[in-house]
């Protein structure tokens, strides 16, 4: 179990070099536009069709034209998914509080289809 985490660490601390690498090398905001940014996935695990997000629409509610399931995420901004379609909280169908942040640098699945979403303002 030891193994597999520490290949785990090894792998993982690998990529965040990378993304780091990839900021520094950018240097400038024009540079930042160049990072790949955020992309959803229909399928799990990056699979399936690719929906890349509109970064440059700060704040706005955003549809997204199917629902997606993961995603890849290397940019400057985060990005809040929401289950519901209008940006609203909660699992599918219902009200609450759930929402999933996408970070500026990682990936994953997310627990349902997501179906809309926001792109957080930067932090001063």
């Amino acid at each position: 179990m030891t193994t597999k985490f520490t290949r785990f660490a090894a792998v993982t601390g690998g990529v965040l070099a990378s993304g780091l690498l990839m900021l520094g090398a950018a240097g400038s905001p024009a540079g930042a536009a160049e990072l790949p940014g955020v992309t959803f996935y229909t399928g799990a695990n990056a699979t399936g069709s690719a929906v890349k997000a509109d970064l440059n629409k700060v704040g706005v509610c955003q549809k997204l034209p199917t629902p997606v399931r993961s995603f890849r995420a290397i940019a400057d901004r985060s990005v809040e998914v929401y289950f519901n379609a209008g940006c609203r909280p909660g699992a599918p169908g219902t009200n609450g509080d759930l929402v999933y942040v996408v970070g500026s640098l990682n990936f994953g699945d997310l627990p349902y289809p997501g179906v809309s979403y926001r792109v957080r303002a930067n932090a001063s």
